[in-house]
């Protein structure tokens, strides 16, 4: 399956075929994904690459600093057969939502995220909205050193189980990309929902040993020796993250080589403040601290 799968995705986005494995991780994982990097790089046809890949209905969030909550979350609107406010859902009522340059949003619309990543469901009035399952945000954003952008809060970077950037293309890439002429529309479809769901329980139902547990264990109080630590949702991110990697992997354990594979991608974005622009000190504090622990 993860063969076809980055088969069919080099014939969108070619040359991230490590991205790719990735993301499809995060999603079996039951996580969510950041995807940072500059613009042009390819973020937007990721993510829909992603959902035409796995048959999920999409709905795209373009964010700008005048955009509210309740664009994205729906509001109730008076209906006059009814004699009663109806709630009409917004486009967060979907299965992969794209949340475009999501820190272009001001904070209190970035926020209206926060429930349902975690939840997977909204409130609105006093009344709770169970959003369908499986429940994927794919968001992208541009460096945050970029013009018209708002730092994403600690509370909301810790929601997302990995992030991850695609980086500029190889130089022969980079020739295939001028050269192809793939549309989303031609894609073999490889998975559909109740896959997914059926993936999803079988994830996490890969063998983890305790050494493998004292491992993450070590690595997140490792981090804690950081001005900015992991937390405990982190840790059962980077073991659910591993255990996908097992499962794509064909393998019914987890390796510490699973763990070191998903260790950047889930930690990193963790390691860092909201005021701290360097966009790879994460990356190179979460490499420090897997070379400070003993593998198992």
């Amino acid at each position: 399956m993860l063969e076809r799968f980055l088969k069919e995705s080099s014939k969108i986005i070619i040359g991230k075929e490590e991205q790719f494995r990735l993301a499809l991780a995060c999603l079996l994982a039951g996580g969510h994904l950041l995807l940072e990097d500059e613009p042009g790089m390819g973020k937007t046809s990721f993510a829909k690459t992603m959902a035409s890949l796995l048959q999920m209905p999409f709905s795209r969030i373009q964010f700008t600093s005048d955009l509210l909550p309740a664009d994205i979350i729906g509001v109730s609107i008076f209906d006059r057969d009814k004699q009663s406010f109806v709630f009409q859902p917004g486009p967060l009522f979907s299965k992969l939502i794209l949340g475009d340059e999501l820190n272009r949003a001001s904070p209190k619309t970035q926020s209206a995220f926060l429930q349902a990543m975690e939840e997977q469901s909204v409130s609105i009035e006093g009344k709770t909205f169970p959003l369908e399952k499986p429940f994927f945000f794919i968001a992208t954003q541009n460096p945050r050193r970029g013009i018209g952008t708002f730092p994403l809060p600690e509370s909301q970077l810790d929601r997302f189980l990995m992030k991850l950037e695609l980086g500029y293309p190889s130089r022969d890439a980079e020739l295939q990309i001028l050269k192809q002429n793939g549309k989303l529309e031609a894609l073999e479809p490889i998975l559909d929902v109740d896959q997914i769901l059926s993936i999803q329980d079988k994830v996490r139902k890969v063998h983890a040993s305790q050494a493998i547990l004292s491992y993450i264990v070590d690595l997140a109080h490792e981090t804690r020796r950081l001005p900015h630590g992991i937390s405990p949702r982190a840790s059962l991110g980077l073991l659910h993250a591993a255990q996908a990697i097992a499962w794509l992997d064909d393998r019914k354990y987890v390796s510490p080589e699973d763990i070191q594979t998903v260790a950047i991608p889930v930690m990193g974005h963790r390691l860092v403040s909201g005021d701290e622009l360097n966009p790879k000190l994460g990356t190179e504090r979460a490499r420090d601290v897997l070379s400070k622990i003993k593998v198992p």
